[in-house]
């Protein structure tokens, strides 16, 4: 038993996801409290939040715009409060689907061909084929997300995913397998697949109890593992990542990995993808967060 801390979890907040952040700190604040430590619930619908007193650790358990992409981040970095995930930097990069590309492009990490579009009225991309998908560059978690099976559904996606976002990515939509990786300190976790029972993994199927199916370890020879879990840990390096991280892979027929995005600050309930990843790894959820604990009080 680790020694008892006052530990603030931040949940909720201003973004799309602000019900999906509201289990997750929930499920975090739990956890830690049946490990013996002190939690304090905040949730920053605003900007004038105000961190409690003798916080030893922020734990984030917001998700989307404001908690996601770097804004609360460099707040907690100028108040010199240690807290858990990556650093500002790294998370605004990695919430900004295009910048990500860049970086894994630099990197030599697999990604999908892509284009940025910001007007509604841009034509279909010459020399392309369809089926697309046109989602906001900076919006967590398939908020936005829509699929181009047929030219003519072209205009329509763009004006509901320019919705969300001044600008959008359009990118070959990969064929294959699609799978999750959890990264916790510097280490990739078991491949997780996710299995949609209808269509494909959007925002509805994503939330819906018993709407997609999940096998972790996912069942991949020991070799498209690997390159799995490396293209993952390379995307998560790419973007400056620290701590832990869940980046999505689509695995093509032949076995390549082609990474989707890095998420920062993966769901954390209880059914999440990364603690089921750390759970095939023998890592049950409390201590699964107490280690995300740990890793943030390491830098103080």
């Amino acid at each position: 038993m680790s020694h008892k801390l006052n530990i603030t979890v931040m949940l909720g907040g201003p973004s799309a996801e602000r019900d999906v952040s509201l289990r997750s700190g929930a499920a975090v604040a739990t956890a830690l409290r049946s490990r013996g430590h002190e939690v304090f619930e905040l949730d920053p619908k605003d900007a004038n939040w105000i961190l409690p007193e003798k916080t030893d650790v922020v734990f984030l358990a917001l998700h989307g715009t404001y908690g996601e992409d770097g804004t609360v981040q460099a707040q907690l970095e100028k108040l010199g409060v240690p807290f858990t995930g990556c650093d500002s930097a790294a998370s605004r990069i990695a919430f900004d689907k295009l910048l990500t590309k860049q970086c894994c492009i630099e990197a030599v990490v697999p990604t999908a061909k892509f284009l940025a579009v910001a007007s509604a009225q841009t034509p279909w991309p010459l020399g392309w084929q369809p089926p697309l998908v046109v989602k906001p560059v900076r919006q967590g978690s398939s908020v936005g997300l829509q699929f181009v099976n047929r030219v003519d559904e072209w205009r329509t996606a763009l004006a509901e995913a320019l919705r969300f976002d001044s600008e959008v990515l359009v990118e070959e939509k990969i064929i294959g397998r699609e799978t999750t990786v959890g990264i916790l300190n510097g280490q990739a976790l078991p491949v997780v697949e996710v299995r949609p029972k209808t269509g494909s993994y959007d925002y509805q199927t994503k939330y819906t109890a018993g709407a997609s199916e999940y096998f972790c370890p996912a069942e991949f020879d020991a070799a498209t593992t690997k390159r799995i879990q490396d293209a993952a840990l390379g995307a998560f390096k790419a973007v400056g990542g620290r701590d832990y991280s869940r980046v999505d892979v689509m695995v093509r027929a032949d076995g390549s990995p082609v990474v989707l995005e890095v998420n920062t600050l993966p769901g954390m309930t209880e059914t999440s993808l990364l603690p089921k990843a750390a759970a095939a790894m023998g890592i049950n959820f409390s201590e699964l967060c107490q280690r995300m604990v740990d890793l943030a009080l390491a830098r103080k």
